[in-house]
């Protein structure tokens, strides 16, 4: 089965690509088959999810999943949320995932509330107009560090300390973190949806 992956983000196509490979799912990025990126109006991950697939899945003919993530600190009360790819922007700093990592640490000095998680939202669609959309949504917690620790993944990885394993997800192997993050739990529930739901 050929799904369009409505997102360019090259981190998002590599984890879910490794994650899709057991039920011989091929995914393909968005923009090798001249999508541009969706609008995203709305508050909520699902909502957004949901309008990019459908922006995919009717630009191809083919079936699309999109996944809406973000960073949801307590101290703020959940933002950055659906903001989290723009979080930067609003500091005056460019877009771009070190700059989001410098903001949110400048915007956390002094606090001691630092639990936040990690949520990503994914939505399948057979087609733009399919009337049931398969969502599945996980949601990583841990502590945002007083610094970057670790080297790999991407986004906010090296600020999202797991008290748990005493690491940040950018000191796991991708496998390590693939069994841990939101991304991770929300595509095990994607695709065990996708057992049941088209391929059963």
């Amino acid at each position: 089965m050929k799904l369009v992956l409505a997102s360019n983000n090259a981190g998002k196509l590599a984890e879910l690509q490794q994650l899709f490979a057991p039920l011989g799912v091929a995914l393909v990025r968005q923009s090798e088959l001249g999508v541009g990126e969706a609008e995203e109006p709305f508050r909520t991950f699902v909502e957004n999810a949901l309008a990019k697939a459908r922006h995919a899945s009717a630009a191809t003919g083919l079936p699309a999943i999109a996944d809406d993530a973000g960073l949801c600190v307590d101290a703020f009360g959940g933002l950055p949320g659906v903001d989290t790819a723009y979080y930067a922007t609003q500091f005056g700093y460019a877009k771009g995932d070190g700059n989001n990592v410098r903001a949110l640490l400048e915007q956390m000095q002094g606090q001691t509330q630092r639990r936040a998680a990690l949520v990503s939202t994914l939505v399948a669609l057979r087609s733009a107009q399919d009337p049931e959309p398969l969502i599945a949504v996980g949601r990583a917690v841990g502590q945002i560090t007083s610094e970057p620790i670790g080297e790999n993944g991407f986004g906010f990885d090296p600020v999202m300390f797991l008290p748990e394993l005493g690491r940040t997800f950018a000191q796991l192997s991708a496998q390590d973190k693939n069994a841990r993050s939101h991304r991770g739990q929300a595509a095990r529930a994607m695709l065990a949806l996708m057992r049941e739901r088209w391929l059963s």
